[in-house]
């Protein structure tokens, strides 16, 4: 049986929020809970408050951006495992260089449910199954 995931989706527009969710279930992700934050502080707040299995975030928020809480996710023994996946606009090859060595898997916006599930089955080491 294929584990259902906790996933956390950080991003300040609730529209791109909404998308994500549906783009996850088009890609055939096994959810169970689905959590949102606006920006990295309540995201993070959540993180340990609540055990998800995947952090889908953007880079570009207010209060606390994207790139802020991944500093914040690996340099907390408690998180620091979780696959963290950007989904972004962000084009500047320097910063998505730096995301990267930080373990975190990159989709650009805009993206197909194909393209989000082929990034989730690299980060997701064994939670999600190949179709």
């Amino acid at each position: 049986m294929v584990k259902k995931l906790k996933i956390l989706i950080v991003d300040d527009c609730k529209v791109m929020q909404a998308v994500i969710r549906r783009t996850l279930q088009l890609a055939n992700i096994h959810m169970d809970i689905v959590d949102t934050a606006d920006n990295g502080k309540s995201g993070l707040i959540k993180l340990k408050k609540n055990g998800y299995d995947l952090l889908v975030l953007d880079v570009n928020m207010p209060v606390m951006d994207g790139m802020e809480l991944i500093y914040q996710v690996k340099n907390d023994s408690s998180l620091a495992n979780m696959p963290v996946l950007i989904v972004s606009a962000e084009s500047n090859e320097g910063r998505k260089k730096t995301l990267s060595g930080l373990g975190a898997g990159f989709v650009h916006k805009p993206f197909t449910p194909e393209i989000l599930r082929e990034e989730i089955l690299k980060i997701a080491r064994g939670l999600v199954k190949p179709i």
